[in-house]
Formats: structure tokens, sequence, C-alpha cells
């Protein structure tokens, strides 16, 4: 490929509305052009840089038994009215009538469309185990989409499905897909990519992990031991909280607090930690709008996504009206009344606590005295809060827990019969028993991935690709291409590195040493090839590495063998990883 012929401008400049690098740097390289709010045209580099994703992905799926089918992007909302999803996920869920009136969705995922696809075919338990994988277009309606590829409406997703007649053999499984999307991400040149337990959201199901790959720009925040190998999503990790009860528990009283609302200012007021508050959070459930009375530490925030998962229901925060009945800034769980169905709720972080403050339940006052044991002697608690830097780990229960931020780049699901259920998918087994097969689900997102790999190896100037998934393998720069030397040599180099297979990007174009150094480290090729007038007098050329790692005079006569077997080097050492 010649580089006057490739479709896409890069440019110095940094757009404005880009909030990481990779973002930035594949809108300067001509890799994508924004056509709407999280919506993207791609241009070559980026299209051969996700095939060869796609291929990687392929290979590994192959390697695990994986079939790779087709499912549609359009699906009837049938299917979805079938698993109950089309009334369950919300907004995001892109619905829309035909010309004849029929309803359809455009698929986001499509849990559906597998068990459609194969619910005749395995009616028999000996057709099972079996999985099958598609890498397709979806559209998520994101609120928010940011961070260019990293959070987008349109994508291409890899995404499978396996079918068990067993939990164990769905465990045996689940744990093969986990070892093929470490290769994955390690053929793709990010083997730092670590798994993390998570929670699973809409696609239900008990267990499912997420693989992250950390970094400050990340938008999920992920929780880590430093002394053991505990790691979990900020939304799954349970938070242990260890309260140092007082020996005398002092007794409860109403304190005057005039206009004073959030829990910093009660106790700067009363001279007290957070940590010895009871605070009140506040939601109402969506579908009826019900109040939902959170209590929980004062220094401790909810976990919304635990706080749902418990309820089975979304929520919102409340809208608090003198009707309700509650006392915003004053709610307490002593004497509190309600003129509107709710719920009450506490958080473990206040189990065996005393001397506590929390409010009044009448404008202005506050209690302190508070003894969850004594004064609450019903309360139930559960885990509803988020963890904290520093928090106890879970599993060996020493303060070492860190927060880190990460982007998700692929996610692994044991979804049960949550789906096979409610499309009734049913096979017999050995003993003639109608069963419900037991599903996996494993995605993992090929646009992201690669702005994922940008974001990981990149410098001030450009991406640095890994020789696996780079859109091409090497790029000859031709210094002063008018000179003939230069020409003949850069030709010559071009026809032989391509006969023997190597994928050459070749600027030849009467532009500047800077303009040309420029867009080769925003193409971010693995392998540059230098051929300039005073290299050539020496008799050689001057062969680099994106990373820096390598420089070297080669003999031009040595080039084309020495750039194959750098390409081989660099494949096999990415490979290794």
């Amino acid at each position: 490929m010649k580089l006057d012929k490739l479709v896409g401008d890069r440019f110095k400049e940094k757009p404005a509305d880009c909030v990481i690098d990779s973002h930035a740097l594949m809108l300067r390289g001509g890799y994508m052009k924004s056509v709407a709010n999280g919506i993207y045209s791609s241009y070559l580099p980026l299209r051969r840089i996700t095939h060869k994703i796609e291929e990687i992905i392929r290979e590994e799926m192959d390697a695990i038994d994986g079939q790779e089918v087709q499912f549609p992007v359009v699906m009837p909302a049938s299917l979805w009215q079938e698993s109950g999803r089309y009334e369950s996920v919300g907004s995001e869920l892109l619905r829309f009538t035909d010309r004849n009136g029929g309803a359809y969705v455009l698929g986001m995922t499509h849990e559906e469309a597998a068990v459609h696809l194969v619910r005749e075919y395995g009616q028999t338990y000996q057709k099972y185990p079996f999985m099958i994988y598609q890498i397709q277009t979806k559209f998520r309606d994101e609120g928010r989409p940011r961070a260019g590829l990293i959070r987008v409406r349109e994508f291409t997703m890899k995404d499978a499905y396996s079918f068990h007649t067993s939990q164990a053999d769905l465990e045996q499984y689940y744990d093969r897909c986990h070892k093929a999307y470490e290769r994955i991400f390690a053929r793709a040149g990010i083997p730092e990519v670590i798994s993390v337990a998570s929670d699973s959201g809409m696609m239900g199901g008990s267990i499912s992990h997420e693989f992250m790959l950390l970094t400050p720009v990340g938008e999920d925040s992920i929780v880590i031991c430093n002394e053991c190998d505990y790691r979990a999503n900020m939304e799954a990790a349970e938070c242990i909280v260890h309260n140092d009860r007082d020996e005398v528990s002092e007794e409860l009283g109403l304190v005057h607090t005039p206009d004073i609302h959030t829990i910093e200012d009660v106790c700067n007021f009363l001279h007290s930690p957070k940590e010895k508050s009871c605070k009140a959070v506040v939601y109402q459930k969506k579908a009826d709008d019900s109040f939902v009375v959170l209590f929980i530490r004062g220094d401790l925030d909810v976990n919304e996504t635990k706080l749902t998962n418990y309820l089975g229901a979304e929520v919102y925060p409340a809208v608090i009206t003198e009707e309700c009945g509650l006392h915003a800034g004053y709610t307490g769980p002593v004497n509190l009344k309600v003129n509107a169905p709710y719920v009450v709720l506490y958080d473990r972080s206040l189990q065996g606590a005393n001397n506590l403050s929390c409010g009044g339940n009448q404008e202005e006052y506050h209690y302190v005295g508070l003894d969850m044991t004594r004064d609450l002697p019903n309360a139930e608690y559960h885990d509803f809060a988020k963890v904290v830097e520093g928090g106890v780990c879970p599993h060996c229960g020493k303060h070492s827990v860190t927060i880190s931020r990460g982007i998700e780049v692929g996610n692994i699901f044991q979804l049960g019969t949550k789906y096979t259920k409610a499309m009734n998918m049913t096979y017999l087994d050995s003993e003639g028993k109608t069963q419900n097969p037991i599903m996996g689900c494993y995605g993992i997102g090929v646009g992201r991935l690669a702005a994922s790999v940008c974001e990981a190896h990149h410098d001030a100037y450009g991406p640095i690709w890994p020789m696996s998934i780079a859109p091409w393998q090497v790029h000859i720069c031709a210094m002063r291409a008018d000179n003939a030397e230069v020409r003949a040599f850069a030709d010559s180099l071009y026809d032989t590195l391509q006969k023997a297979g190597v994928e050459v990007m070749y600027d030849d174009r009467s532009v500047s040493a800077g303009v040309m150094f420029s867009d080769a480290d925003l193409l971010g090729v693995p392998v540059r090839v230098i051929a300039s007038p005073r290299n050539l007098k020496d008799g050689c050329c001057e062969i680099v590495t994106r990373d820096k790692s390598i420089s070297m005079k080669v003999p031009c006569e040595e080039a084309a063998e020495k750039v194959r077997e750098l390409v081989a080097e660099l494949l096999a050492k990415n490979n290794a990883d």
C-alpha cells in the first residue's frame, strides 16, 4: 500500500471533544470519522486492525470447539418478550415498528436469538454440550457515549453462547473460555488485562467475570487486594466493615440541630466523626414510585447496583415532599413514619454499632446515642455499601484493598437457565426427563479492544501497535524520493517484501521529513525502514521499531532479510506474551 493512495487525513491538532488519548490519536491518525454521537465510520487502517483482532478471536474460539454462526441485527420483539427483557430492559434497547406495524428491536445482545437458533436442534442430551459464536454489529442506545470506541452506540462484538446439561459441565467450559480470553488479550498486545468478579446485571446468572485493562482513564472502578488474589468490579465487591462498639451506650435523645441537613454538617455540629453517624439515603422504585429508605454508616456510600439486585427493581433518587411524611436531612430509623408505601433497609455497616447520631424524623432535630442492637432489635442487615480505599479484603481479611480504574474489554457469564426456561428450550435427559439446558455467555467488543490496545500502548506522537494487530507490519519511508538511488532502493525493497508476504506501507511522497515521520508515528506500524541519500551513500538503510527499542543500520543488500527476521521475531514475542 502506498501512503499517497490511503484515504483519510492525518493532522496534528487534538480534537477538542476528546477526553482520552486513544480517541484523539485514532481521529488524528485517520482511523475513523464520527457520523453521529457514539457512531463512527472506519478507514482502512482501523479495518485492518479489527480484521486481525477478529481472526485472533476466531482462532481461539474455534480451538475451544466454537462454531461460528450469524444472528440478525434486527429481531422481532416477540423473541425479547419470550425472555421478558422486552419490558425489563430500559431505553438502551432500541425498539421500533416496521411499515406493517410489526414490533422489532435492534440487537444489543443476542441471548434470545441464540436460544431461538438451537432450541429445536438441542432436544436430546446427546447433542450437548456445544458452543456457537458470532462477530456481528450491535446497537445499544447508550445514554453517555464517550471516549471514542470505548463507549459507543453502534459496535462490533464477538458474542458466544454455550449450552450444557449440568452446572459442572458449564463450569468446566467457563474455565476453558476464561483461559481462551487470556490468550486473546495477550495475542492482541495487552497481556496485562486482569479478570475480576463482576455483577451480572441485565444478563442474569449467578457468576460472571469482566476482563479489565487497568488505566487511569477507565470508567469502571476495580477493587484489588494487594495481599491476595481478590479482584472485583466495584459493583460486585463485598464491603466488609468492622465497628468498634463503645463500652457504654448513651441514652437515646433528641438534639436541636437548626438548619443542618448534610451528614458533614451534622457531624461537625455534634463534634463526632462520620463513622459515628447513621445516614438515610432515600430512593423510589421506578415501577410504582414506592419509597426505599436505606440506612448506612455516615462515612460510606450506597452501591446502587447492590440495592437494585436486592430489590429486583430499578430505583431513582426520591423526590421528598411534605405529603410523604419524610423529612429531608432529618430522616432516621427511630419512630420513622412514611405516608406512602415504603420499605426500610439497613446496611451491615451499622450492625452492632452504638452511640450514633441519626435523623430525628422532625425538622431541625437529630437523635444522639443510637444503639442499633438496643433501639432497633429487629433490623436485618445486608451489604449495600461501596468498598472504600484501604478497606477490608473479603478474602484475606486484611486492610489491603485498593481501588483502580479500568476499561472492560471482555466479559463472561454463567447464565444458568434464565433464557432457556423463559423461552421453553428443553431436552430429554438420559432418563427421559424434560430439562432446560444451562447456558454460558462470552463477549468481546472488537472496536473497544482496538482502542484499549491504543490506550495502553502509545506515546505523544501516536499509537504503538503490536505486530499481531498492526495495520501494516513495515513502513518504508523514502526520504527524498526524487533521488534516483533512494527511489530505486525503496521500490526494490517494497516489491521484495510484498512478494515475501510482508504487509508494507510505502511512503514515497515529496514531503518534508517532519511530515513523513509524523504520519508514520500516527500509523504506528511496528517496523520502520528509512531510506535516505545520507544512509545510501554509506551503502545502508536504517531500521527502527516504533517503540524505539531497536535502532540499527543495515547494509542495503541485507535489508529485506533483516526486516523479515524482525517481523517474525516481534510476532513470536507478541504471541509468547
